[in-house]
């Protein structure tokens, strides 16, 4: 049995997850993996991601992870990062894509018309550098991070949660956004955590300890 699967379907840059994974846990194994039955029969689950959420998603399904992606987002710690948090909700803007439904709400785009700051200059998307991150529910993953630490951010969209419950944590980038959402199992960030220095590694330290209660249901969101 793997220690830590690390889902590999082509579209993102995995290698730097697992070494962020075996700087701050030398002991565990780690697999980069593109196949099911390694997921399947991990401790842990990592799914990162990043690129157009279309080829994503097409990329997971043609290498059969669709369906170890979601056992593993219900009977295993999960952390998404990216696309990774993207994917876990019910669809996206981006190429009005159907996503894994295992989280209610879509992905939407920074509006364009409300992408200026608070002096009034225009904004790029996507938006690319550092964040503060606002926690707003207390979470085993924040542990040992303080409110408003800085995280690095690459995309262009990001969730909309059906339900508030969700969202863990927040930035702003011309409008509030959810960068964390968390439930049961699964806690997922659209920033990266293997490129956010101090704060991600402990970010990364607090997943592998986590210990949190599992459901045993494999039902999807219909889409």
């Amino acid at each position: 049995m793997t220690d830590v699967a690390v889902v590999d379907y082509g579209m993102s840059n995995v290698r730097s997850v697992a070494l962020a994974i075996k700087r701050v846990a030398p002991q565990l194994e780690v697999a980069v993996t593109s196949d099911a039955n390694v997921v399947n029969r991990s401790v842990r689950v990592i799914f990162p991601g990043q690129g157009a959420m279309p080829d994503c998603m097409r990329e997971m399904q043609a290498r059969g992870l669709r369906g170890a992606v979601l056992e593993a987002a219900h009977d295993k710690p999960f952390l998404g990062i990216c696309i990774g948090l993207q994917m876990l909700f019910e669809a996206s803007e981006e190429g009005d894509t159907q996503g894994l439904g295992l989280l209610p709400g879509r992905v939407r785009r920074f509006p364009r018309q409300k992408m200026v700051d608070a002096q009034g200059a225009r904004l790029k998307v996507p938006h690319m550098g550092w964040s503060q991150v606002r926690q707003t529910v207390a979470h085993p993953l924040w542990e040992g991070i303080p409110q408003d630490s800085r995280f690095y951010f690459v995309h262009s969209y990001f969730p909309d949660p059906g339900t508030r419950g969700l969202t863990a944590g927040e930035s702003v980038y011309g409008v509030t956004f959810t960068c964390a959402a968390a439930r049961d199992n699964v806690f997922a960030v659209q920033f990266h955590p293997e490129r956010s220095e101090a704060m991600g590694l402990r970010l990364l330290a607090n997943f592998l300890a986590w210990q949190p209660a599992v459901r045993h249901s494999t039902q999807e969101v219909a889409a």
